[in-house]
């Protein structure tokens, strides 16, 4: 496995972690809730480089996402 794909991997496992705890449901049903999401796309794309960023950034993007029903990054 690639440096990139463990990177990939681990900020997978964060995330499902992070919407179980928040949400209170089962692993599938986080999984299930990710693997759907536009931030999993753009985190599985190497051109965007958002494998890069901390879990818990790319937890915010997708808190925004299933808030707004669309990936929308707030301005700072």
């Amino acid at each position: 496995m690639s440096k990139r794909e463990a990177l990939k991997e681990l900020i997978t496992q964060d995330l499902v972690a992070y919407i179980v705890q928040d949400n209170d449901i089962s692993i599938i049903d986080a999984m299930t809730l990710l693997y759907k999401s536009k931030v999993y796309e753009l985190i599985q794309d190497d051109e965007t480089g958002l494998y890069l960023e901390g879990s818990a950034y790319i937890y915010d993007l997708l808190k925004n996402e299933q808030a707004n029903g669309v990936l929308v990054q707030e301005e700072i």
